[in-house]
């Protein structure tokens, strides 16, 4: 059940102000019962936990505890609990549950639901939660039972007896599978669903408290303990008005000191605080102990006494006086058993003794202490039973036989036995069963003696386990730390050891032996042994080799190696010689090392530790010797073989033949270099003569021939006889005929070079010709560069020569130029005229054409000056501190108002009011579509009757024209809008208020939490967001924002105690702030950020994110079921650690995970890049949140800061458009249309991820198979902390909205709302109730506005006399459908002083600028004060003049609400003259006050007029910018109302379908549509009324009880149910004995809505307890046959 909720876990949204969603009937129905359902899953959790904790033991799961309990058990023991006195455990039947578990329920175990009602009303809990018997039992209902526990549990947490129980609503999460399981559950039952929300209110009901006798009794107790007697002062506790518990008269005087120190202590903190508050407002209790104060002092005492008798009892070691200590109530110590107090004695000294050692005196328990000292008892000898029998069990089953068997009860954790590897099952078994046998033991073995064994099988078993991995190390290890107890090993032979296990194993594995035993491994190590021990006689052989080579004598070392110890293969005793020889000759090289390795025999090569220079000591090691020899019998063949053939080339040549010759040269045991057949007859010549010098040097006669073998050893051969030897022969003479390998092949070598040589210069004749003509060349090039070398020398005397010769050509030419221009001097100096001319006038024409061709370039050039120069005064305007006069009158024309301004500020106003009136018009629809989804669904459930849904459709669509025009004219002539004086006055009165409050936030900010939650959340839909006009325009959206500001701040000073309770609380101000900038205000951006990433992820077919591994699981067995046509072996239902064993669910998982990255990584990406895009009230209340906290938590990190800001703007603004983008018209829906629960998966999935990002929650415990996304989460949260820290970095709202005070001032309409009078009401009557503490200052501007409003007046004064008929018999509901008549307030300021009434200084200084500014934009000057002292021109006068005439003529065309007040009128149609004087008036006025002075020429007034240019300026582009943004919001709300629309238009489709439905149905039905039929039923309805006694009804469940009556007087009560004329409505008749009594009119619309709101039971007649679900089910049945 509880596993990480994933994509498919169902977990309803909960605190949202309104449902944004929008969803068919069929869904919103199915939504409803699911919701129902897993609500009612988390209390049974709830229920469950709660129980455990009381019982201390484990209740079954939370989807199968409703059977757990039907046989009372845990019922009996939860009365055990609490109510100890009346149900003893003796009472519980069956309390093991053993008769339950074999043959299921029994009569009897009625008596433990008997038993627990009795303790409840011992215990006093009202009867009005009890459930029935059967209802239990049977499993009538269920819901009833678990809301009965809740109740108990709230009512024993108020009297202390048990701890409070959780509420785990929203944070349990179930699988869709167990909800839908659940809800089918409820349906069968066919009851109303009780509401578990309302029990402290029933209990509070149902359990009043005389608060008067209660303070009087408290008051007594405080005088009793001031008098000091103890037996008064008991006198006094024990009095029932003061409800006091667990009061023992025997420690009266304890109770008396106890107190008075308590009441000493309270009255010496109450003394610091009195002077600081007046008597009249000092609390009674700052010096008198509370009844909580008396009863935790009383809870002390009783507490200390118990726990002084449980020492007692452990000084005397009297375990049965600890017993009764420990039993005492006021410990409250769990768990006492009788047949551990020798345990608990034990324990308890032990632990004070050691206690008393730490601390050096002796000690006094606590009661913690004692409770875990009997905790740790408990489960101390619980777990040394269970151990004895798990030992039994092992015992039982080694004797069986089967191995899984005995393995799974060594498993056993109770049994505490060593680690057990169950795959040795059959080793366990057979070992152990030998060793049971070989026991004397009865019994069995004992635990000792198993856990001996099974430790020394588990060893072995590890062993193979490590012997199976080849790793020697590890085997190595084993065998040295495992208790195996093996003989004979040495630490030394380890590695042997391991590596002949190694082998062993896997010879054992190939012959089918699945273990190693023992006795296996100890043969192994003695035959390592054995082999060590051999190789020890080898290496004595081996030194004895060694010595005999150092004697010298080859025999000794034939002898040496002849030893059958060394084992020296391929010895032949006719190499002895040889043998030795090479030995010494390797032993040399080892002690030298003079020469390199490749001087060693092939195979020989030397150690680097024995390679030491001069070590005479070294030795030859076995492999060396080994190698020795067999070179030495190589060196024996090839010495046989090369003498051989040496001797038939001698043969050959003696003969004379050059082929055989060639041939024996040839022979490879020759081994002769460089033979070439071509050379074969030089060959046979020189070796003959070289044989024939031999001969004639004379013949010794010998037959044997020295052979040199490797330069180093003779070999001699015997000609005749054909044999060889190394030991040269007594009496030897070497045969000097014979030519030797040495001669031979010194003669091959010679011919064969020569012969080389010779081919070598044919080959090469082309090169030696090549290589001639490179040296000529050589040559030639050498001869060149000498000549070349001479010249360079020479080469300044060369140049000399044709300098003087080029000179001279030069100086002649020159000189007959200048002879013929100075013949002709007249002739040049005219053609130079005439060319200068020329040339002046081709500059000028190209210079003139150039301008006419850049005619615009010059034209853009002069305008970029200008521009620049204006540019230049405006920044001057701007940035001066004191802009100069000059500056300012060229821009003060910009603040007078044109037809531009006007058309703007009309246009403004209107949009303005199209968007409220739209807004208003969509949340009634919406509120409209809600009732009509509840009626659908309601319908669906067979609940109400069609004709209910077709009646509540045609309001929907005539309620929009209900309000005529008329009416609305009729209200604005005689309501509050009315011609009367007194009417205006009031008018007036409220815009002043509603100014006040708009313009000051911190009343309504007050205001909201004077209120219950739900009341200020309506208070805010309402007439909060009316008063501001839901932000239409930045002024109001800066006001909003302002009251946003001031009451979070409020909140989190008066109700956040902790950082965390922004997150797990629920704040009113983050509710309205997300719900208004989700609104039309905030949907843009919303939509743009989000839309695009959401669209690709819907339309995303392949898609598919699932992270749940039971649903991966399931897919996969429906695939492979599907491709194969078979059923699956595999089980359906599993757990998540079970489908994780699969490697295609893990492979599957990963492949989902890695998809899931991807795609949030872009959702994130789009997050990320829009942080601009997040509406600024949004970003601003995120930053306010984020220091206001770190004001009141200084000590909070910026990480936790930084999360509750994720909190407000990732998981509440934008994770609901994410999990349900159709609710947010994130994208475009039809109307029916709806997500794919794939594609709500994928979304919830990525959601679900983004806020753990956003929060840095990992995944824990449920989730371990999301813990490998942690690393993904951490570093996507550094991604989100910076985008956090990017959105809290905004500007002030004064700089975003450029307001100031002079704001109002300025602009040219005055503010308007549209608010109906029922809000004007309401708003009035909650500002008069809560004025004392919205504005605590008597001489508050609030007061004086209520003052003047007076007392809140009727609905029909507001609207006006006359406005509904007195007679009508609706006036009530025509007066509430009036109520909803909007009207028009123009806000005004009431503090502002009247035009003319200079006292107002900021007035005053407004209407000077507005006159100065008249005046400098006419009469130029240097200064202001020069412009005042000079008299203006006629001129000037005429131009002032045309100015006024114009202004008059435009305000005169103004709309009204744009018109100049009479005051300004007649100040700026005075003369210039006189505006001047009136000017110097006001300056001097001004500069007594100290806002100007004449010192600086009124520069004040110069830099006040600079700053309104400026703001004029930048108000006309916020007004251009909220035209736009107007229309655009204009533009989704008309959108909104068209899906509205759409949605109205689907559900009359649907309607329309189930009338056609209806009209085809022959049945006979109690309901017609046309007028001969409601005739035809109503007549039949009368005639089929019903008639019930209340003893019928009683036993069907209706009526539960009826006041007066006893339940065997009910049979006298008669009931006459019948229909009425109009449909749903039943009239019901009482009658006792006969006479009727009472009647009633009953209305079934109103027993539906009882059911929806939960209510299970009303109240008829005023005295009779009525089902309301049984009442429905009754007149559906017997009227409406469903």
């Amino acid at each position: 059940m509880y596993h990480e909720d994933g994509a498919n876990s169902f977990r309803p949204r909960y605190g949202s102000i309104v449902d944004d969603e929008r969803l068919s009937a069929e869904e919103m129905d199915e939504r409803r019962r699911q919701n129902i359902a897993y609500e009612y899953l988390c209390h049974l959790e709830e229920a469950k936990q709660w129980m455990e904790a009381c019982l201390e033991e484990e209740l079954p799961s939370t989807t199968e505890l409703e059977e757990g309990l039907r046989n009372g058990v845990y019922l009996g023991k939860l009365a055990k609990f609490f109510a100890p006195k009346i149900v003893s455990e003796k009472k519980i039947y069956d309390r093991d549950q053993s008769r339950y578990k074999s043959t299921g329920l029994h009569f009897r175990h009625t008596d433990n639901t008997v038993q627990w009602l009795r303790a409840m009303e011992s215990v006093g809990l009202p009867k009005i939660f009890y459930p029935e018997t059967t209802d239990v039992y049977d499993r009538k209902n269920m819901p009833k039972v678990i809301y009965c526990i809740h109740a108990l549990s709230l009512y024993l947490y108020k009297l202390g007896i048990a701890p409070q129980i959780q509420d785990l609503l929203g944070k349990v999460a179930f699988t869709e599978e167990e909800i839908s399981n659940m809800r089918k559950e409820l349906e069968k039952y066919g009851i109303q669903m009780p509401a578990f929300s309302k029990i402290g209110g029933i209990l509070a009901n149902e359990l009043s408290v005389d608060e008067a006798a209660l303070h009087a009794a408290v008051i007594a107790i405080n005088e009793a303990v001031d008098k000091g007697q103890a037996e008064g002062t008991m006198a006094a506790l024990q009095n029932p008005n003061a409800m006091l518990r667990n009061i023992q008269e025997k420690l009266a005087n304890d109770y008396q000191d106890t107190l008075s120190q308590a009441k000493r202590k309270k009255e010496m903190l109450a003394s610091g605080r009195r002077s600081s508050i007046a008597t009249e407002e000092r609390d009674v209790y700052e010096e008198l102990l509370t009844q909580q104060e008396i009863q935790s002092s009383v809870n002390l005492v009783n507490t200390f006494i118990a726990t002084q008798r449980v020492n007692q009892a452990i000084d005397a070691h009297d375990k049965d006086a600890l017993l009764a200590a420990l039993r005492l109530p006021a410990l409250g110590i769990l768990g006492v058993l009788d047949d551990n107090s020798q345990w608990y004695l034990e324990h308890f000294t032990s632990y004070r003794e050691h206690k008393a050692k730490d601390v050096g005196a002796a000690t006094h328990l606590e009661k913690d202490e004692i409770q875990r000292a009997v905790s740790s008892c408990n489960d101390f000898a619980e777990a040394e039973k269970r151990k004895l029998e798990a030992v039994s069990a092992i015992n039982a089953a080694i004797r069986r036989g089967i191995p899984e068997e005995t393995v799974d009860e060594l498993l056993n954790p109770e049994a505490q036995m060593p680690i057990i590897y169950p795959s040795a099952a059959n080793l366990y078994q057979s070992e152990l069963f030998s060793l049971q046998n070989s026991s004397k033991k009865k019994a069995g073995l004992s635990h000792e003696e198993l856990c001996v064994a099974v430790e020394m099988l588990s060893a072995v078993a590890v062993l193979n386990e490590v012997l199976d991995t080849k790793d020697s190390v590890a085997v190595t290890e084993q065998l040295s730390d495992s208790p195996l107890g093996f003989s004979n090993i040495d630490h030394d032979n380890m590695q042997r050891y391991a590596d002949t296990l190694i082998s062993l194993r896997a010879q054992s594995l190939a012959q089918g032996q699945e273990f190693l035993t023992w006795n296996d491994v100890q043969k192994s190590i003695d035959s390592v042994n054995f082999q060590v021990h051999e190789e020890h006689e080898r290496v004595i052989a081996i030194a004895e080799i060694n010595e005999a080579l150092n004697s010298g004598d080859p025999e000794k070392t034939l002898a040496a190696l002849l030893l059958p110890t060394a084992k020296i293969q391929g010895v032949n005793p006719a190499t002895a010689k040889h043998y030795h020889d090479l030995m010494l000759h390797i032993k040399d090289l080892i002690c030298k090392c003079a020469q390199s390795q490749e001087d060693l025999p092939n195979c020989v090569h030397l150690r680097p530790d024995t390679c030491r220079s001069g070590d005479e000591s070294a030795v030859l090691w076995l492999d060396q010797i080994q190698e020795a020899i067999y070179t030495a019998n190589q060196d024996q063949e090839d010495a046989l073989k090369l003498a051989e053939a040496v001797a038939d080339i001698n043969r050959a040549i003696a003969a004379g033949d050059e082929e055989e010759t060639l041939t024996a040269l040839q022979s490879p045991c020759a081994g002769l270099r460089g033979v070439m057949s071509e050379c074969a007859h030089i060959y046979q010549t020189e070796l003959a003569q070289l044989q024939d010098q031999h001969t004639q040097q004379g013949n010794s006669g010998s037959l044997w021939v020295r052979h040199r073998i490797k330069d180093r050893y003779d070999y001699f051969y015997n000609l005749e006889t054909k044999h060889g030897t190394w030991v040269e022969p007594e009496d030897f003479v070497h045969d000097s005929t014979q030519l030797t390998k040495e001669d031979i092949q010194s003669v091959v070598s010679s011919v064969t070079a020569e012969y080389n040589r010779e081919q070598l210069w044919l080959a090469n004749e082309s090169l030696i010709v090549q290589l001639q003509a490179r040296v000529r060349g050589y040559l030639v090039r050498t001869a060149y560069n000498e000549r070349l070398k001479y010249l360079k020398k020479q080469e300044p005397r060369v140049i000399k020569l044709q300098a003087s010769w080029k000179g001279y050509k030069q100086r002649k030419a020159y000189k007959d130029r200048l002879h013929t221009l100075q013949s002709n001097v007249q002739t040049v100096v005219k053609l130079q005229s005439f060319v200068k001319m020329w040339r002046a006038r081709q500059a000028y024409r190209q210079r003139l054409q150039y301008f006419k061709d850049h005619e615009k370039e010059i034209v853009k050039i002069q305008a970029f000056l200008k521009a620049n120069k204006a540019r230049d005064d405006y920044r001057t305007l701007t940035g001066a501190q004191d802009p100069p006069l000059s500056v300012v009158r060229k821009f003060a024309h910009l603040l007078e108002q044109n037809n531009l301004d006007l058309q703007e500020e009309q246009e403004v106003t209107r949009l303005r009011e199209e968007v409220v009136t739209k807004i208003r018009a969509n949340q009634q629809m919406e509120k409209d579509l809600n009732l009509m989804d509840i009626k659908i669904g309601l319908l669906v459930k067979n609940r109400i009757t069609l004709q209910d849904v077709v009646s509540l459709s045609k309001k929907m669509k005539t309620k929009k024209n209900k309000i005529s025009k008329e009416d609305l004219a009729l209200g604005d002539k005689q309501g509050i809008k009315g011609l009367s004086k007194e009417k205006r006055m009031r008018l007036e009165a409220y815009q002043h208020l509603f100014y006040l409050l708009q313009t000051n936030p911190s009343y309504l900010a007050k205001l909201i939490f004077q209120m219950p939650q739900n009341k200020s959340t309506k208070f805010m839909d309402t007439v909060i967001f009316t008063l501001y006009n839901y932000a239409s325009n930045q002024r109001e959206e800066y006001l909003l924002l302002k009251l946003f500001e001031s009451a979070l701040r409020e909140e989190i000073k008066s109700k956040v105690d902790q950082i965390q309770d922004i997150v797990t609380g629920n704040p009113t101000v983050i509710k309205m702030v997300v719900s208004f900038n989700r609104g039309a205000r905030g949907q843009n951006a919303l939509r743009q950020l989000l839309s695009p990433v959401v669209k690709e992820i819907i339309e995303d077919k392949s898609l598919g994110i699932n992270t749940n591994p039971i649903d991966i699981y399931k897919a996969w067995v429906n695939q492979l079921e599907t491709a194969t046509g078979e059923a699956s072996k595999l089980p359906y239902e599993v757990t998540a650690e079970q489908a994780l064993s699969h490697e295609e669910v893990r492979s599957r998982l990963e492949a989902s995970n890695q998809t899931l990255r991807s795609v949030t990584d872009k959702v994130l990406s789009s997050i990320m890049s829009s942080v601009d895009t997040i509406p600024y009230g949004m970003r601003y209340i995120a930053k306010v949140l984020k220091d206001t906290l770190h004001e009141k938590f200084p000590d909070a990190s910026e990480d936790d800061l930084l999360k509750i800001v994720g909190n407000l703007l990732y998981y509440r603004y934008m994770n609901p458009a994410i999990v349900a983008p159709d609710g947010f018209d994130i994208i475009d829906m039809t109307a029916g249309g709806q997500l794919h629960s794939d594609q709500r998966r994928n979304l919830g999935s990525v959601a679900k991820m983004l806020q753990h990002a956003a929060a840095n929650k990992l995944f824990e415990d449920r989730s371990d198979h999301l813990t490998p996304m942690n690393s993904y989460i951490s570093s996507t949260y550094q991604k989100f902390r910076v985008f956090f820290q990017a959105a809290c970095d905004v500007a002030a709202p004064e700089e975003r909205f450029n307001v100031d005070e002079y704001s109002d001032m300025v602009t040219l309409s005055k503010p308007v709302i549209y608010i109906s009078i029922e809000e004007i009401i309401n708003t009035h009557s909650l500002v008069l109730e809560h004025k004392e503490v919205i504005a605590p200052d008597h001489s508050d501007l609030l007061h004086e506005l209520l003052e003047d409003l007076g007392d809140v007046p009727d609905m029909e004064s507001l609207l006006g006399e006359g406005t509904v008929d007195p007679n009508d018999p609706n006036k009530e509901n025509t007066l509430n459908q009036l109520a909803k008549t909007e009207v028009s307030l123009t806000l005004t300021n009431k503090f502002e002083l009247l035009d003319g009434d200079d006292k107002d200084m900021k007035g005053l200084m407004m209407k000077t600028k507005k006159l100065v500014v008249d005046v400098v934009r006419i009469q130029p000057g240097e200064t202001l004060t020069d412009i005042l002292e000079t008299p203006a021109t006629a001129l000037q006068e005429s131009e002032h003049v045309k100015l006024v005439e114009r202004r008059a003529a435009q305000d005169a065309t103004a709309p009204e609400g744009l018109k100049s007040s009479q005051a300004v009128l007649e100040d700026r149609q005075l003369p210039l003259e006189q505006k001047k004087r009136k000017i110097l008036r006001n300056l001097r006025t001004l500069e007594q006050a100290g806002l100007v002075s004449c010192s600086s020429k009124y520069q004040e007034v110069i830099n006040d007029i600079s700053k309104d240019i400026r703001y004029q300026r930048r108000y006309r582009q916020r007004r251009k910018a909220e035209l736009v943004k107007l229309q655009q919001t204009l533009n989704a709300l008309n959108s909104k109302a068209a899906f509205y629309q759409d949605q109205i238009n689907y559900y009359d489709t649907y309607i329309k379908t189930c009338l056609d439905n209806l009209n085809r149905k022959n049945a006979r039905r109690s309901i017609k549509l046309d007028r001969k039929g409601e005739e035809k039923g109503s007549k039949k309805s009368k005639q089929q009324s019903l008639k019930y006694t209340a003893a019928r009804l009683h036993e069907k469940g209706v009526i539960l009880e009826i006041e007066g009556l006893q339940a065997n007087q009910l049979k006298n009560v008669m009931f006459d149910i019948a229909p009425c004329e109009e449909v749903g409505d039943f009239e019901i008749k009482a009658k006792f004995l006969g006479v009727e009594m009472e009647k009633v009119q009953l209305h079934f619309q109103d027993l539906l809505q009882l059911q929806y709101e939960g209510v299970a039971v009303m109240k008829m007649f005023d005295k009779a307890k009525v089902n309301v679900n049984l009442l429905i089910f009754l007149l559906n049945k017997k009227f409406y046959g469903k």
